[in-house]
């Protein structure tokens, strides 16, 4: 015996709302390729590498929502900061641990999250909230050479290239996005260029090859906090 008509309906449509949520959460990773060159001109000293670009993608509709607060860390060692480039989620909290043997003073006065922590001495620590999206140029005002960039994104869809430019962003929803792009050495006006929309699906996984040029190198040449040039230090100081 066939079961009524509308007792089929009602099935088709409980199996819709079933399968549904699948197919929306399907996810496909990414990947994209960078090449960076030295920009004619630029001086011996630009650094120039095709690792640490960062490629995000920004969904046009249906933000992903906030996550609960996390904690990350940049440590000064060796008079370095450890790691170099660091993505975090807006909202995030970064610790700045002092692991050498002598006074740090890690302070930021760029368009990210702007902040001076003071003077601080050997083994101790201080946080920064990441608030806002932005990139964020680290400094030490004692150490000329210390430098470090902390990117806060509110996607968590972003990839950091390889030594070999290689991009890859993992478990991506398939829609629409903004894609956007940051090296360190590149000028901005290029960088926003290269900003456009994406449309993600399981046919459409490759980015594309970036093309970039490095023109100048922010962490050689950069000031202190007070917006003067630094003062050379003599040889047996730290």
């Amino acid at each position: 015996m066939k079961p009524p008509p509308r007792i089929c309906a009602l099935a088709i449509l409980l199996c819709s709302l079933v399968f549904m949520p699948l197919a929306s959460a399907q996810t496909v990773d990414l990947s994209a390729h960078v090449r960076v060159t030295k920009a004619r001109g630029a001086s011996r000293s630009s650094r120039q590498s095709s690792a640490d670009v960062v490629v995000w993608l920004t969904p046009k509709e249906n933000p992903p929502p906030p996550r609960a607060q996390q904690n990350y860390t940049l440590a000064q060692k060796d008079k370095q900061f450890i790691p170099h480039i660091l993505v975090v989620r807006t909202g995030s909290s970064v610790d700045f641990p002092n692991l050498d043997p002598f006074y740090h003073n890690v302070f930021s006065l760029f368009n990210g999250k702007r902040f001076d922590l003071g003077l601080y001495e050997a083994h101790t620590h201080r946080a920064v909230l990441f608030d806002r999206d932005g990139v964020s140029y680290i400094f030490c005002n004692i150490h000329p050479d210390m430098g470090a960039v902390v990117i806060s994104l509110s996607t968590p869809y972003f990839g950091i290239s390889t030594r070999d430019g290689e991009v890859k962003i993992p478990g991506v929803p398939a829609g629409s996005y903004r894609l956007n792009i940051w090296a360190e050495n590149v000028a901005v006006d290029r960088l926003n260029a290269l900003s456009r929309e994406v449309d993600v699906s399981p046919s459409n996984t490759d980015l594309g090859i970036f093309d970039l040029q490095a023109s100048g190198d922010i962490m050689t040449h950069h000031q202190n906090k007070f917006g003067e040039s630094y003062t050379p230090a003599p040889k047996d100081s730290y």
